[in-house]
């Protein structure tokens, strides 16, 4: 154990290493608990967190009860040093806690953490990490010991090895059998037994077989909550790749395009509600850095007004929305994905998907945080439950009045004045052209006089 000054200890205050108390209590195991599961450290019995001595009464006992206390306590039982000092002629109590190092360390069965000059309760992702952590393994580097080398398809290597190559330029193993080349790339162990990021990437049936919490379900619902009728659905259950592109296309399918036929050509000006880029990679990103030791599995919800992608765990410690450093949760999943293109490294996925809401005229994507799990909300330029789509409008429309149709759609109405101030012509025209634009049944008017707006035309 390390060799202190108590006196400088005091004088240092409460942190990561040091924490006081007047007496012996519940919350000083706790501390014992959080010392272990972190770097160690030392609660001195005697002090208050003001920094005042106050001392305690020690008889021929008391060493040897507050360690017995301590140890039968914690599971597994913490490494700790005891001793009696006298500061200003008042006893002091030492309690010198050893980072454990057999992880994680509970009381009662919650584990704790030491964060600051606090005890802080562990969530069960950081409880699983820290098991990890102390195998220096990730989740996905573990093998599956019921799997065997016969669960990997030949063909979805093939495809991966064609796709790194053409993506990143890697050739080809020459003179490798299969076993061999998995096994340098984490996707089977030593053993020959796959792991799990070599079943999630290339197995016949990942989830079916081994990992049913590994699923991707994607909903369309008809409104704004789940409690609403489930217009289409989708459960995807094949490798992590499959199923990106599978959620794809249904995406594709079900969320709302405007389509403009221009007068010059037949060609059309196509532009979903949002950009898909930045969908895909918050799938891809649920995919890889989710806690999958989590029962539940990733779900993308299409509502009328947003769309969402949730996925269990949270982001690791340190890294957030508003720092996305390269931290991954599953990096040899991680490694894989990048090798075929699906992703970049250092945390440009987050940055990415900014950038594009940004140049499709988008709101920013939003974080919601959940003990276990996360969830990216990315909120439809298209405000209203209920959505009409206007198809070959070129023929009844000028280009004035294409505008304003793109005006409503993003801002829910349109008024005269603003109608004359993106087109800069005279509020005579833009009266008429509305008008024209409400006879052909495309906007409808409320309010009166001065204060009237057009708002989209709802079929009945």
């Amino acid at each position: 154990m390390e060799t202190i000054d108590p006196k400088q200890r005091i004088a240092q205050g409460e942190n990561t290493i040091t924490e006081f108390k007047e007496n012996f209590d519940q919350e000083v195991i706790e501390t014992a608990a959080a010392f272990a599961n972190t770097d160690g450290g030392t609660i001195l019995i005697g002090v208050s967190d003001k920094q005042e001595i106050r001392g305690i009464t020690i008889g021929k006992e008391t060493l040897r009860d507050v360690s017995n206390r301590i140890s039968q306590a914690t599971e597994p039982r913490v490494v700790l040093e005891i001793e009696s000092v006298d500061i200003e002629e008042k006893s002091v109590l030492l309690i010198h806690i050893a980072e454990s190092s057999i992880k994680s360390v509970s009381v009662k069965g919650r584990c704790y953490k030491r964060v600051g000059n606090s005890n802080r309760v562990m969530s069960p992702q950081e409880i699983s990490q820290m098991h990890l952590n102390a195998t220096g393994q990730t989740w996905d580097q573990f093998s599956v010991t019921r799997a065997g080398i016969d669960d990997i398809d030949e063909k979805k290597v093939g495809w991966y090895l064609t796709r790194r190559e053409t993506i990143r330029n890697v050739s080809k193993p020459q003179d490798m059998n299969m076993a061999a080349f998995l096994k340098n790339i984490n996707g089977i162990s030593d053993d020959g037994t796959p792991t799990h990021a070599g079943l999630l990437f290339f197995s016949k049936h990942p989830q079916r077989r081994f990992f049913y919490n590994a699923q991707l379900r994607v909903v369309r619902f008809k409104g704004t909550s789940v409690t609403h009728p489930v217009i289409d659905r989708l459960d995807c259950d094949e490798t992590l790749w499959e199923n990106v592109d599978t959620a794809e296309e249904f995406i594709r399918k079900n969320i709302r395009l405007l389509s403009f036929r221009t007068s010059k050509s037949f060609q059309r000006d196509d532009k979903f509600e949002y950009p898909l880029k930045a969908l895909r990679e918050a799938i891809i990103n649920a995919l890889i850095h989710r806690n999958y030791q989590e029962t539940a599995d990733v779900r993308v919800f299409i509502f009328d007004n947003r769309f969402e992608v949730i996925s269990p765990g949270t982001f690791p410690e340190g890294v957030s929305p508003n720092e996305p450093t390269h931290k991954p949760v599953n990096p040899t999943l991680s490694q894989f994905m990048f090798d075929v293109g699906f992703i970049e490294r250092y945390g440009a996925g987050i940055r990415m998907m900014r950038r594009l809401c940004e140049e499709w005229g988008n709101k920013a994507p939003r974080y919601e945080f959940h003990p276990l799990e996360t969830k990216i909300i990315f909120d439809s330029p298209i405000q209203e439950s209920t959505y009409v789509e206007i198809n070959d409008i070129s023929e009844q429309l000028n280009e004035r009045q294409k505008n304003a149709f793109f005006y409503v759609q993003r801002h829910g109405q349109i008024a005269t004045k603003e109608y004359v101030a993106i087109n800069n012509i005279s509020r005579k025209i833009a009266y008429q052209e509305l008008k024209d634009m409400t006879d052909k049944g495309l906007l409808s008017t409320t309010g009166k006089g001065r204060g009237s707006r057009y708002v989209r035309k709802v079929s009945d």
